[in-house]
């Protein structure tokens, strides 16, 4: 049986044999379901909020009702996902899914970086792509229905799933002192966009989404306000602000400063303006920023169409990998994974590789 305490979802396996399922008064708080196996094989967390969960979700529940190897727990906000965390590790998953967008990953790493719900023992992660961009999802070989991918990772698991982890670096991002003293806890994540990239991003959410238009329309909206900016410099209150002056140090003194239509940092293979920039070096972060200026940019366009981009000196387009990072500037914005941070005067944002984690990638 399972017992269900208290409005934050929480579920406790109460005897060795489980059964049914339980849900939270209202569908309002977390719910979490389990089929026939105490020793569920694979975990599900779920954002049902996230964009393809939103009419995925009712066959997601109705697949896991069937399979007796999943154990499925939802949350609607990410201060649940600590207690969803604690939950799960008592089931000690051989896989644990989750099924949202980059930034529901983001809080689960985050969670599993500073909880330790799986002591030394964290089981490989997997990601369904049920967010509007899935980078890390789609970086990982999951794209399509869901339920398609669901049904790949559940025949995975049954079998040895060795061939199918691969070790990621994940980034670690601590902002600076506060007035208070001392620095916040970690943030984990694998993206990291910042000046006109972020910006664009920003642009994209507040603006282009409220439409209510299809996520590919909506981003080609917003590729095409972007560039339009770029080119013919027009500046209109309907199109991307301008980037901000910022400053990057990297751990052996090199330094950029500017203004960047583009700022990434990534431990993903794939990133947005590349098909592949490859696996970095153990133990750093890749960084790629474009200068605010036409020609980068169009540099920056065809070096990814040769598949040349991070591997050929392009004016004005810079790639490092770097074992520290620090973003300073007066008010300037990155986005994690989907959430927002910013580096303000006297308060930097500071980036280091994180603990590798072990994700199951599924082949092309």
């Amino acid at each position: 049986m399972w017992r269900y305490s208290g409005l934050v979802g929480e579920y406790m396996l109460k005897t060795a044999e489980a059964a049914g399922s339980g849900q939270a008064d209202g569908g309002n708080a977390a719910r979490a379901r389990a089929c026939t196996s105490p020793r569920a094989r694979i975990a599900l967390l779920s954002n049902p909020k996230s964009t393809g969960n939103l009419a995925q979700l009712p066959r997601i529940r109705a697949f896991c009702a069937e399979h007796p190897d999943l154990f499925h727990y939802e949350v609607e906000h990410a201060s649940q996902i600590g207690q969803a965390l604690k939950t799960i590790a008592q089931v000690r998953p051989k896989l644990l899914v989750i099924n949202g967008g980059d930034g529901t990953v983001q809080a689960a790493l985050t969670e599993m970086h500073n909880g330790g719900h799986f002591g030394a023992h964290s089981p490989p992660v997997a990601v369904l792509p049920s967010g509007k961009t899935n980078l890390i999802a789609l970086d990982l070989g999951a794209r399509g229905d869901p339920i398609a991918a669901l049904e790949r990772l559940i025949e995975a698991a049954r079998g040895d799933l060795k061939p199918h982890i691969v070790a990621r670096e994940l980034i670690a991002l601590r902002r600076g002192p506060t007035e208070l003293g001392g620095e916040d806890k970690p943030v984990i994540g694998m993206f990291l966009g910042g000046a006109g990239l972020a910006d664009t991003m920003l642009y994209c959410r507040n603006k282009i989404y409220p439409l209510g238009l299809p996520n590919g329309v909506a981003h080609v909206i917003t590729a095409v306000a972007l560039l339009t900016k770029t080119f013919l410099r027009l500046k209109a209150s309907f199109l991307p602000p301008d980037a901000k002056p910022l400053n990057l140090s990297l751990r052996g003194g090199n330094r950029l400063s500017g203004r960047f239509s583009l700022l990434a940092v990534t431990t993903l293979e794939k990133l947005l303006l590349s098909s592949d920039l490859g696996a970095n070096r153990q133990g750093t972060l890749k960084l790629l920023a474009i200068e605010e200026r036409p020609g980068s940019m169009l540099g920056a366009i065809f070096a990814s169409i040769g598949g040349k981009l991070g591997r050929s000196n392009v004016r004005g387009v810079h790639y490092e990998e770097a074992e520290q990072i620090t973003i300073e500037s007066d008010s300037s914005d990155v986005i994690l994974d989907g959430e927002t941070f910013r580096a303000e005067s006297g308060r930097p944002i500071f980036l280091r590789p994180a603990q590798p984690l072990s994700f199951v990638k599924l082949a092309a």
